[in-house]
């Protein structure tokens, strides 16, 4: 899809990957940007840099994302490319993650996007075009050692995008999914001295990049219409095919990699 008059929506889109997207996407001179995070200041200073508009919202409440949707459609028209993007700090462990812990990620990284899918879909679908777009993340594809509730989330996005990519793939609507891996983003920087941090930065090889050059493969990806966009594809598709191959091999690694980032 070519971005040139369209509406782009991106929520998380007050920093890091959210607002390299923003400014990326300014470059394909869309009709207007929309700018949603739950810092509204932070949303305002990248709306400002892309001439866009900026909306305060918390996209783990259904009515939040009904309420952002119909905004920014008042604002610049119908959304075309709706790039569900908004993230949230895993929380370390399996059995010491309370219900409101595995509620909240699953509220941001799952149900999120099933909603913007509710209400934006049928819309798309009369039109015969639009584009859905979520970001999971290499965590999606392989584990994040010791972030339970982050690993299943991440892969639940991944698998719903599939889902729709195959169930509405007559209809002229787009998906895709983001597989980011290592980015130097606020919310990798919060756990960076944690265990969890350690293990992705030791896993990962500490291929860190730059919010910008994920948001530049991200748009490019999308241009082309490929569904899984990835990052980090050197670091992650052998781990992804040890799994499906050697499934006991790959969890010993991923043990030993989890084992290292708590004694360093």
């Amino acid at each position: 899809m070519e971005f040139g008059g369209r509406h782009v929506l991106i929520t998380g889109g007050g920093s890091g990957i959210g607002a390299a997207l923003a400014e990326r996407f300014a470059k394909e001179c869309p009709r207007g940007i929309t700018v949603v995070d739950i810092d509204f200041a932070s949303a305002q200073e990248t709306a400002f840099r892309v001439d866009g508009l900026a909306i305060e919202a918390d996209v783990s409440r259904e009515s939040e994302i009904l309420r952002l949707i119909a905004e920014a459609e008042q604002r610049f028209g119908e959304i075309d490319v709706y790039f569900s993007n908004a993230g949230i700090p895993r929380p370390i462990g399996g059995l010491e993650v309370t219900d409101e812990g595995w509620q909240q990620q699953w509220n941001v990284h799952v149900m999120s996007h099933i909603w913007a899918m509710r209400a934006l879909l049928p819309a798309m679908i009369k039109r015969g075009e639009g584009y859905l777009v979520n970001t999971a993340s290499g965590a999606g594809l392989i584990m994040t050692p010791g972030a339970a509730p982050y690993t299943v989330t991440k892969h639940a996005a991944l698998a719903l995008a599939e889902s729709y990519a195959v169930m509405y793939s007559h209809t002229g609507v787009r998906f895709s999914c983001l597989c980011p891996g290592l980015v130097e983003t606020p919310l990798m920087l919060a756990v960076d001295d944690d265990p969890v941090g350690r293990a992705v930065r030791m896993g990962l090889d500490n291929h860190a990049m730059a919010p910008v050059d994920v948001a530049d493969v991200a748009v490019r990806g999308l241009i082309e219409e490929r569904f899984l966009i990835q990052t980090h594809p050197d670091d992650i598709i052998p781990a992804a095919r040890l799994r499906a191959v050697e499934a006991e091999v790959y969890l010993e690694a991923m043990q030993d990699l989890w084992n290292a980032a708590q004694q360093s």
